[in-house]
């Protein structure tokens, strides 16, 4: 046999083989998709971070990169894992975040879910947002053009899901179902008004009853998107949080799990399921491959890369790009107004014990506004950090976005310690930010038993019988975060908004800002 005969028989047996592994039974070609996840955007249309000292991410950028892909590939479909909007950036956040739904519109997503930002204004705005209507603010926009779904957030009149709770989408004549859930925590990290109307099922029960109904309609290719915690290792080891707890209880014809709400990293099986997240704030998105068995409809072959949003080597999106721009230049005289100064950076780190320097300084502004004994601010509604130098208007927007307005109670020393245990024994675990209050809690403790010392700020115990008045935000005031022992205070007066407060509190310390008095929360 000559070299070349011999040559064009290997490639044909390789040909042959590599066909035949991605073929069905009876000889079909499987069929390759696409699925491109993002989660956790909340509208940071022109908010660049920087990861291994390079810049990430940006409206534009991710556009350029979700384009790019889609013209690598035949079949892809772009989705999202909820929280796609609330906490945004100013430019979104004063136009209702309209621009970040345009945005979605306009890069083309498939289908996506609710997280429990898109409740931050109660379920009517958020049905707006998605499906159109007018605000009075903007006037009329037309919505969402791409499908939403939920199958866990049930209208009490009704009984029903207020959003379909599957999507089906085909590719290649093959269907493909997708059903959305949201953290049930969302009930205690949203203002109860907004969500009185709504209960959220239990995740998993919501899921496996809508994969019945799926099978029944014959579809085999399921993908959940899951507003729900993941986390693992960057090889796939050590996954944890909740869907790692779920994914053992979930129907097994469910085959992807695309995750969100903690802004972690995720790329792990769990029970034969592959369960991705992409970090937060467009500064990544899940690649997700399959390969689908035409005769069974099922997926047989799956894997993901989580792609970060670096700037190097690629192009903004030009269309993108003049879209963020044409939205800036619209508010850029308030967002570029001078407030204060700073004479250092102030971030969200959380140092032993749970303090935040900015936190501090939030929580003092909280109390100066209402003249308060004490003041607490909760750290998710910080969403940004503070640098060093001129203070301007559109920065501390982003650091506090929420709209919430200040209120003003009375709390016995009782009750101030019972907020305190709940900082451990709610369902949304977090430590809060005081002003004027000192407290010390241990490590080893029980849930319940943790605070050993609670002194106002000269160290003077706080008396259990005395009654103290505490500055908080709305949200805390009704229950958020799991702290329903706020909802006791009596003598409730409300105040400023928590932004204007802020601003006032830089005016009436001389327009800068500076450290705070430290260890206020100590550990032992």
């Amino acid at each position: 046999m000559s070299y070349q005969k011999w040559t064009l028989m290997v490639l044909l047996v390789a040909v042959y083989f590599i066909g035949s592994s991605f073929s069905s039974s009876d000889g079909e070609q499987m069929i390759p998709v696409q699925l491109l996840g993002m989660n956790d955007f909340h509208g940071q249309l022109e908010t660049y971070r920087t990861v291994e000292g390079k810049k990430v991410g940006g409206a534009e950028y991710l556009a350029a990169y979700v384009k790019k892909m889609k013209e690598e590939n035949d079949s892809t479909l772009l989705v999202h894992a909820g929280d796609m909007v609330g906490g945004s950036a100013p430019i979104s956040a004063l136009k209702q975040d309209e621009p970040t739904v345009e945005f979605m519109n306009k890069i083309g997503f498939d289908v996506g879910t609710v997280g429990n930002h898109e409740f931050d204004e109660g379920v009517k705005e958020m049905q707006r947002l998605l499906n159109g209507g007018n605000h009075k603010k903007t006037g009329e926009f037309s919505g969402a053009a791409f499908p939403y779904t939920v199958a866990n957030v049930i209208d009490k009149k009704s009984g029903k899901p207020i959003l379909p709770p599957y999507v089906i989408k085909k590719v290649n004549g093959i269907p493909i179902g997708f059903i959305g859930i949201v953290t049930t925590e969302t009930k205690d990290i949203v203002l109860p008004e907004g969500i009185e109307s709504i209960e959220f099922k239990d995740e998993v029960e919501s899921i496996n009853e809508t994969v019945k109904e799926l099978k029944g309609k014959g579809v085999q290719s399921i993908v959940v998107l899951a507003h729900v915690s993941a986390s693992s290792e960057k090889d796939g080891t050590l996954p944890s949080n909740e869907l790692v707890d779920y994914a053992p209880l979930i129907d097994d014809e469910v085959d992807v799990i695309f995750g969100g709400h903690n802004h972690q990293y995720a790329n792990t099986i769990v029970d034969g399921k592959l369960i991705v997240e992409s970090y937060s704030y467009g500064t990544a998105f899940s690649d997700v491959d399959l390969k689908i068995d035409p005769e069974t409809k099922d997926i047989v072959e799956k894997k993901a890369t989580i792609v970060q949003t670096f700037h190097d080597g690629i192009e903004p999106d030009k269309e993108i790009q003049n879209m963020v721009r044409n939205y800036g230049k619209e508010q850029s005289a308030l967002l570029n107004q001078v407030v204060g100064y700073s004479e250092e950076a102030f971030t969200k780190h959380k140092h032993k014990g749970g303090e935040r320097t900015l936190g501090s300084i939030i929580a003092d502004s909280h109390r100066q506004a209402m003249n308060a004994d004490f003041g607490f601010m909760n750290p998710g509604g910080i969403r940004a950090d503070i640098p060093e130098g001129e203070l301007r208007w559109g920065q501390l927007y982003t650091m506090l976005p929420f709209g919430t307005h200040l209120v003003k109670m009375n709390l016995t020393g009782s009750q101030i310690k019972d907020v305190l245990e709940q900082q451990w024994t709610g369902n949304f675990k977090t430590i809060l930010q005081p002003s004027g209050l000192h407290f010390t809690w241990i490590k080893d403790a029980p849930p319940g038993e943790k605070i050993v010392s609670v002194t106002d700020q000269d160290g003077t115990p706080i008396n259990p019988d005395e009654t103290y008045s505490v500055a908080i935000t709305n949200y805390l005031a009704t229950g958020g975060d799991g702290f329903s022992a706020f909802k006791k205070g009596t003598h409730v007066v409300s105040g400023p908004l928590t932004l204007d407060s802020f601003i006032a509190y830089i005016h009436h310390n001389d327009g800068a800002l500076s450290q705070p008095d430290g260890n206020r929360i100590a550990v032992r």
